[in-house]
């Protein structure tokens, strides 16, 4: 693919997310009855909205033959991130008996950062739709820091609230993997062991 295709990809793909998941759901809510007065109510519904497309076109594109091959390598990425930070040899054997869900997942990031822009946006009043389009795409950054320190957080610390919070991202994961073959797990670990730091290599030598 040439990069002049890619960045038409891109640029495609962020106007579908903008359309579905910031236009959209601003546009639905106004239909609603009974919460036109309140803006901090629509924006919570709105944010809710929002979630409810995402998690359908997750549930929906993982229909497809094509993306379910995608999950199980995701699954397999999974299986040999958990084999390396056991530090256990990498081996199908070894990856195989690994969970397929992992604390900093994407996907957990992209739970996050709708939940977490559900409050963030619930104060921005009710200006008109191109307004509040724009207020939200300006403020996704603030939403994915928020979101980004919060799966950080996840990923060092046992506590028990801070588990319960990213329990939601691990349960999504159930739709965004699946259990991979063994030729993927054999391309998950060549992947990491591509990129991995050379003192990571100690175990090879025994």
């Amino acid at each position: 693919m040439s990069n002049s295709e890619i960045a038409i990809t891109m640029v495609i793909s962020t106007i579908f997310a903008i359309a579905v998941f910031l236009a959209l759901p601003t546009f639905i809510v106004k239909f609603i009855p009974g919460v036109q007065d309140n803006h901090v109510v629509l924006n919570l519904i709105e944010g809710v909205i929002r979630l409810v497309l995402f998690l359908l076109y997750i549930w929906g594109i993982g229909l497809t033959k094509d993306i379910q091959r995608v999950f199980q390598y995701h699954g397999a990425e999974h299986k040999t991130i958990h084999t390396y930070e056991l530090d256990l040899p990498l081996t199908v054997e070894n990856v195989r008996k690994q969970s397929r869900l992992h604390p900093r997942c994407g996907t957990n990031f992209l739970l996050i950062v709708m939940v977490v822009s559900i409050f963030v946006f619930a104060f921005l009043g009710w200006p008109n739709l191109l307004e509040r389009i724009v207020s939200r795409v300006l403020l996704m950054p603030v939403v994915a820091g928020i979101a980004y320190e919060v799966i950080r957080l996840a990923g060092r610390s046992e506590h028990s609230f801070v588990q319960a919070l990213i329990k939601p991202g691990l349960a999504l994961q159930y739709m965004t993997t699946r259990e991979p073959e063994d030729d993927q797990i054999e391309v998950a670990i060549r992947a990491l062991e591509e990129v991995r730091p050379p003192e990571s290599d100690a175990y090879e030598e025994e």
